[in-house]
């Protein structure tokens, strides 16, 4: 949550709720962060109404950190299973940094032309999201790290690191479709794990969606490995 805020956040019994316009599961859902007190029968229907507020669904994040029962409520109440994703973590000691880097371009913050091609890339066309999402980067509490490869002076390739404490995550790692399989996201892995270990951290995370092959390919060939799965719960329309 250090790591990636949202749009809109509102803390509530041990839980924050998130608002980006359904940007992506992990800005626009619940997640709980401390103990409660109040009944989940309570609980629930206020979340529905808020979440219908703001014109969206709801949706729980479930992690190991969620009971099994609520998990199961959530399925009794018609809440389906979406984007079931692992994080993997690596000790950069042990990191598999083989790959050349000279076409990588590191970049301090978060530059308006990184931005805008990542957004090209991943072929971001919602005003709303174009709106929203640039101040959700900007609003990041931590040190980032922006990489990117260039071709013709066009960003053809990016990737973000965001140090917390003595770990580096790996986010928003994207290659223009006829630029694949040429190396150049595994550059970019490379470019940012040898920073981020510059600059202090010791260990590195990051998070591929179930079904994503390549890159967990990628991901275990540089020594990344599994270290829990969490999914969400979308409410039924």
């Amino acid at each position: 949550m250090n790591a990636w805020p949202s749009h809109k956040m509102e803390l509530y019994d041990g839980w924050i709720l998130r608002f980006s316009y359904f940007y992506t599961h992990r800005t626009n859902s619940v997640e709980q962060f401390g103990p409660e007190t109040l009944p989940w029968s309570e609980k629930i229907p206020y979340i529905e109404k808020e979440y219908a507020r703001l014109g969206s669904q709801a949706i729980f994040k479930i992690s190991p950190l969620v009971s099994d029962n609520f998990d199961f409520m959530l399925e009794n109440r018609g809440y389906r299973v979406e984007h079931t994703t692992d994080v993997m973590t690596l000790l950069l000691a042990d990191a598999q940094l083989d790959a050349s880097t000279n076409e990588v371009s590191l970049l301090n913050g978060i530059p308006e032309e990184w931005m805008q091609a990542l957004f090209s890339l991943k072929r971001m066309t919602d005003p709303r999201h174009l709106s929203v999402v640039p101040s959700m980067y900007r609003a990041i509490p931590k040190e980032t790290i922006c990489a990117c490869v260039r071709s013709d002076s066009k960003i053809m390739a990016t990737g973000l690191g965001i140090l917390d404490r003595d770990y580096i995550g790996i986010y928003a790692i994207h290659v223009r479709e006829d630029m694949r399989r040429q190396g150049l996201a595994r550059q970019i892995c490379t470019a940012l794990l040898k920073e981020g270990q510059r600059k202090g951290a010791d260990k590195a995370y990051l998070q591929v969606v179930e079904g994503n092959a390549p890159a967990r390919r990628l991901y275990e060939s540089l020594g990344f490995s599994h270290l829990y799965t969490y999914w969400f719960r979308v409410q039924p329309t």
